[in-house]
């Protein structure tokens, strides 16, 4: 039971961070596209 529920909080740390990179990324891009 412990080592399932660790498992799904790194799956969740996981999925936040490639969230958080995907968002950074299409952020650059977006700024990359709006800038002349």
């Amino acid at each position: 039971m412990t080592n399932c529920s660790r498992v799904i909080r790194h799956a969740w740390h996981f999925y936040y961070a490639l969230v958080l990179v995907v968002k950074v990324v299409c952020g650059g891009i977006g700024i990359a596209c709006l800038t002349p």
